[in-house]
């Protein structure tokens, strides 16, 4: 009988689970996805349960061996991904409040949580040798500067915290009982340093920047052994296994956060005969594009290139042995919802979209569409020529590597109907889409080489947020066959720890294969490449307007 490995995504708002043949086949069903509950009471701070987000994983897992009629005993192998959110949890392992209600229930940081802004400012004016690995300038994102916000706002928390994970690192002690961390999580998101020769954490990093205690402790609290992922370390045990609905003993790989799960389960493709131009190239040459609440591009390469704004880079951190530059856009999926959901007509076009059994992302592009066509134009690109959006909502984090920053919304008219809607959205896909040709061309001004993008996640769903992003770059967009690549990173995390092949490089090429090839428009490529220079003219623009402010 075949056998399977369990991959399991928590995203910002669900935990959801995959069973996954060796070859990379996957077994999902968008019922068992399980919903994860997220406080927002104050601005900035957003805040979930460990308990809850464990009881989704458990739920998830059990739902899909139920649903696939799969026995537990042909899992060979579990494998973790999740967003790189906070958790604080006791000596005993249980929950620690990070929240200032003081409810241990909301032990989890978002990974979205900018309460640490200031603290961000703070430890990079120290210009620390470290902060080069993150393009030197640490984000509120980043762990660092949250736990300093707890120190400094929570002493009770501070106190009685024993642990401090990443989520992903935290899923993977929960079931083995191994506080052991993944090299992605703490470089990642740590400032953790990892080379070819050494890896450590810098103790007067730690002392600069107002967190000695962690070194004094011998850093007991936030992982004293880090390991490459899928390296296996530890099996379930007993207790987790009768929560889960697996056999005890089964093998678990050291995590990955979310973006760079995707990362596994979709760069490795076999893309021979396809006339892409990463034919007869590197994996170096690919770019992977992970587009969910946020985007995240992941670049790879044989040796360091350090991209100014841009993360990284980090060795080992997602594939292991190679070097790792992660741009990211810290609001694309959650922006598209917003300019939709606060729009006049956003409930007709919902109610259409309703009537006509599908999505209003799919409603939208038919009026698009339909739009083009009833003014007569060659393309729906000049239905924006008028009309732009800067997308850094929530800031931007590459490469301008700046929380503050503020998004800009240029070509406002009366309108409010169902056309209005549609432009606004479509004009919204391009300014993100203009975001990442400004990481690639970071990208590539720093020594990177990528000339073809491999998307997966949420919005890698949406067929015109890919043409666009294609026609934007210049650059073909590639789908794994397999949609769910996030899940299929997860489960090769724990076919590797299994043994099952002798490295995540041979997983990657073993359990992913090319889907569907998204080519530019050359013409709308020219054409974008005068929206690009709006594009940067915006962003120079909002610094500007921000100065001035400051100023007076």
């Amino acid at each position: 009988m075949s056998h399977y490995y369990v991959g399991v995504d928590v995203g910002t708002g669900s935990a959801r689970a995959a069973l996954v043949e060796p070859t990379g086949r996957c077994i999902h069903f968008e019922s068992c996805v399980r919903p994860i509950k997220t406080w927002n009471d104050r601005p900035d701070h957003y805040e979930q349960s460990s308990d809850d987000i464990w009881t989704a994983c458990c739920s998830a897992i059990q739902a899909t061996l139920e649903r696939a009629r799969v026995d537990s005993s042909r899992v060979k192998g579990v494998g973790f991904t999740g967003t790189c959110s906070l958790v604080v949890l006791g000596v005993d392992g249980r929950p620690v409040s990070a929240s200032g209600s003081g409810d241990d229930a909301r032990n989890v940081v978002l990974w979205m949580d900018h309460r640490a802004v200031g603290e961000a400012a703070e430890i990079n004016a120290t210009g620390h040798d470290v902060l080069k690995y993150v393009g030197g300038i640490i984000s509120p994102e980043m762990q660092a500067p949250k736990l300093l916000w707890l120190k400094r706002n929570l002493k009770k928390c501070w106190d009685r915290a024993g642990h401090f994970f990443d989520l992903p690192d935290f899923l993977a002690f929960r079931c083995t009982g191994n506080a052991v961390r993944s090299l992605c999580c703490v470089i990642c998101k740590w400032n953790y340093v990892c080379d070819q020769d050494q890896s450590h954490w810098d103790d007067s990093y730690w002392k600069e920047i107002g967190l000695g205690d962690f070194p004094e402790e011998g850093y007991c609290r936030i992982g004293t052994r880090a390991v490459e992922p899928g390296t296996l370390i530890g099996h379930i045990t007993k207790e987790a296994a009768l929560e889960m609905g697996l056999v005890p003993g089964t093998p678990v790989g050291a995590s990955l956060i979310d973006a760079h799960a995707g990362g596994i389960g979709v760069l490795g493709a076999d893309v021979t005969g396809t006339n892409l131009p990463c034919e007869h190239q590197e994996m170096t040459s690919r770019l992977a594009l992970i587009c969910g609440t946020s985007s995240c591009h992941m670049a790879i390469s044989t040796n360091p290139h350090f991209v100014p704004g841009v993360w990284g880079p980090y060795f080992s951190a997602m594939v292991p042995g190679l070097w790792l530059n992660e741009g990211g856009q810290s609001a694309t999926g959650k922006l598209i919802k917003h300019i939709i959901s606060t729009h006049p007509a956003s409930a007709s076009v919902q109610k259409s979209a309703e009537n006509n059994d599908r999505s209003i992302f799919d409603e939208l592009n038919s009026i698009v569409a339909d739009m083009t066509s009833r003014r007569r134009l060659d393309t729906s690109v000049l239905l924006t020529y008028d009309l732009h959006v800067l997308p850094d909502f929530h800031g931007n984090r590459s490469p301008l590597a700046d929380p503050e920053i503020k998004g800009m919304i240029c070509g406002l008219t009366l309108s409010s109907d169902a056309d209005d809607l549609a432009r606004l959205y479509l004009a919204t896909l391009q300014g993100i889409a203009h975001g990442t040709r400004h990481i690639v061309d970071a990208l590539t001004a720093s020594g990177h080489s990528v000339n073809t993008i491999f998307a997966c996640g949420g919005d890698a769903r949406n067929p015109l947020f890919l043409q666009v992003h294609a026609d934007v770059t210049g650059l073909p967009v590639v789908l794994a066959k397999e949609q769910e690549s996030v899940l299929i990173g997860a489960a090769i995390l724990g076919a590797t720890a299994a043994k099952a092949f002798p490295s995540i490089k041979v997983a990657m090429t073993s359990m992913t294969e090319v889907g569907k090839i998204i080519k530019p428009n050359q013409s709308t490529h020219k054409y974008y490449g005068q929206r690009h220079a709006v594009f940067l003219k915006m962003l120079d623009d909002q610094q500007a307007y921000r100065h001035l402010m400051n100023s007076t």
